[in-house]
């Protein structure tokens, strides 16, 4: 079971430039969580329940940070110790955003995160003789 947030807006001072960081600007939250079958009982102390993962986003974007980068991360490690999901995308836009001056629809970094253990990729490379 995914639970999804698309679209939780947040006004926040993130970003390299200064203008950014004193003006502000709208930076748009989209959030998938595999949580397995909590919640499937219909009882909300077995579910994550959303309402607590839009607070907790809220939380995370509350404190400044320059790059998207940096913001999707955090966002994303915050949610997996409050939550605990098996996995969970994070994708942080920035509509307002003109690069170089060009406009387009806007700028975004995707972080996922898996509480599945992955196999090193140094596991994989050989040994040297």
């Amino acid at each position: 079971m995914i639970v999804e947030l698309r679209g939780l807006e947040l006004y926040g001072y993130h970003g390299v430039e200064e203008a950014e960081k004193l003006l502000g600007q709208l930076f748009v939250f989209d959030l998938w969580l595999d949580v397995g079958e909590r919640g499937a009982d219909d009882r909300i102390d077995h579910a994550v329940d959303y309402r607590l993962v839009a607070e907790a986003v809220r939380e995370v974007s509350a404190q400044r940070v320059d790059l998207l980068e940096a913001l999707a991360s955090r966002t994303a490690d915050v949610l997996m110790e409050a939550f605990e999901p098996r996995w969970l995308k994070v994708r942080v836009r920035k509509p307002q955003v003109r690069p170089a001056g060009l406009p387009v629809e806007f700028s975004a970094v995707t972080v996922e995160r898996s509480s599945i253990d992955t196999p090193s990729i140094d596991r994989w490379r050989p040994s040297p003789t």
